[in-house]
């Protein structure tokens, strides 16, 4: 029988964009963050990723995507939300997420910013990681 606390572990992978130094200082962030180790990051330069997440390179670099452990998967503001829900361990961010009228602001604001990651602060990109 598995142990209690593993089985309802809940882990999130996000897919990033390695070389938006924005992104790459928020998966960084979320590693601090995350001291019990339920979040990885992945960037979508890494062999096969972005097909292990079943999306495009394409889709990928139009958004971020999260996979959690219980088979959801998630896209944009959402998987900024599965992420969070994982650093937390709690799924609360992702149930507030779905209150209408939230997930439309987080939604614009996540437009916003993606339009505009290679403008925000952030150094480094793929050469910071390697």
């Amino acid at each position: 029988m598995p142990d209690r606390r593993t089985a309802s572990r809940y882990t999130v992978e996000l897919l990033y964009d390695r070389d938006c130094g924005f992104c790459v200082r928020c998966a960084a962030l979320l590693e601090r963050l995350d001291r019990r180790g339920r979040v990885a990051v992945v960037p979508l330069q890494q062999a096969g990723a972005p097909a292990r997440f079943g999306v495009t390179t394409d889709e990928a670099l139009d958004q971020a995507w999260a996979q959690d452990s219980r088979g959801g998967r998630h896209h944009g503001a959402g998987a900024i939300n599965a992420a969070l829900s994982g650093v937390l361990g709690t799924r609360i961010p992702l149930y507030v997420y779905r209150i209408w009228g939230i997930r439309q602001l987080q939604d614009a604001a996540y437009r916003a910013v993606a339009r505009n990651r290679y403008r925000l602060p952030g150094r480094g990109g793929s050469c910071a990681l390697e």
